[in-house]
């Protein structure tokens, strides 16, 4: 096309020519312009659509992981309050507790269940020490 659009300009004279020329390249000028705005508008559309996404993505994983952490907190509190209601508040020391809220959450599902046969608060202890020393 560039080729045969050359040759027909030929046919004219210089003065011709050269509006054709700048015609020509005014109208280049703006398609490359326009292309260039559309190519900006798209890639910042596209850009923000993303990263709303990931922005959504990520947030809904933190809120997941923030929930569950909050839960088991909440759980080992709980399991707590209910070991103090059983024995006296004496009787659950601040290193009881402490070990009491390093457990994850299998074992302190396990240690709810396990209040109902505790008697005494050593029995609560021979059970803590009976765990694998990696919970």
């Amino acid at each position: 096309e560039e080729i045969e659009f050359e040759e027909e300009i030929r046919k004219f004279s210089q003065p011709i020519q050269e509006g054709v020329m700048q015609i020509t390249t005014s109208w280049m000028r703006q398609g490359l312009e326009q292309g260039i705005t559309q190519g900006l508008e798209q890639g910042i559309a596209q850009g923000l659509e993303q990263g709303i996404a990931q922005g959504l993505e990520q947030g809904i994983a933190q809120g997941l992981e923030q929930g569950i952490a909050q839960g088991l907190e909440r759980e080992k509190v709980l399991v707590i309050r209910l070991l103090k209601r059983k024995f006296g508040d004496e009787a659950i020391n601040v290193d009881l507790e402490a070990r009491i809220m390093a457990l994850n959450i299998d074992v302190i599902e396990r240690l709810g269940e396990e209040i109902l046969d505790f008697s005494t608060v050593e029995d609560l202890v021979e059970w803590l020490k009976k765990l694998k020393p990696s919970k």
